[in-house]
C-alpha cells in the first residue's frame, strides 16, 4: 500500500504535517508539499504548472492524505487550488477505489469551519471515486484514525 501527504502548509514542518505525522504513525509515506510546486488558480495557464505532477503522485497512491491549515476560516488557497483545477481536467471517478483523509488543524478552528472544510472534502472524495476516511483536527482523531491506516 502506499500512501501519499499532500501538504497545503506553507510551513512543510509546521502544524499540519505533525498532526499527519500522528495520523500516519507506523506507516511509511510520500509527503508532497504544495509550496514546491507552481499550481495557479482555476482558468490560469502559468508556466511550469505542477498540478499534472500533483494528479500522477494521487493517481500512484492508494491512500491519500490531504493536510490543511486553517486559513481565513477554511481550506488553505494551495489545496483549494488543487480541488478546484480539478474540474473539468479529471474524469469524475478517475480516483476510484483510494481512501482520502482529510488533516484539517488551526488555533481555534469554529465548529462550522470544520463542517464546511470537512464537506468539502466529502464531496471531493465522492465525486472522484475516493472513499472518504474522515477528517482529523487532532492528536486524538489522529490516533483512532491510524488504526484504519
Amino acid at each position: 500500500m502506499s500512501i501519499l501527504f499532500i501538504n497545503g502548509s506553507p510551513n512543510k514542518n509546521g502544524n499540519t504535517a505533525a498532526l499527519t505525522a500522528e495520523l500516519l504513525k507506523g506507516n511509511t509515506y510520500e509527503t508532497l508539499n504544495l509550496t514546491d510546486y507552481t499550481i495557479g488558480s482555476y482558468g490560469q495557464e502559468l508556466p511550469g504548472d505542477g498540478l499534472d505532477e500533483v494528479i500522477a503522485a494521487m493517481e500512484k497512491a492508494d491512500t491519500i492524505v490531504v493536510g490543511s491549515p486553517v486559513y481565513w476560516h477554511n481550506i488553505c488557497g494551495s489545496v483549494r487550488n488543487v480541488l478546484d483545477r480539478f474540474y473539468g481536467r479529471v474524469e469524475n471517478g478517475a480516483l476510484k477505489g483510494r481512501k482520502l483523509y482529510f488533516v484539517f488543524q488551526g488555533a481555534a478552528p469554529e465548529k462550522w469551519m470544520l463542517e464546511a472544510g470537512d464537506y468539502t472534502m466529502q464531496r471531493f472524495a465522492g465525486l472522484y471515486g475516493m472513499i472518504y476516511g474522515g477528517m482529523v483536527t487532532g492528536r486524538k482523531e489522529a490516533a483512532e484514525k491510524n488504526k484504519e491506516i
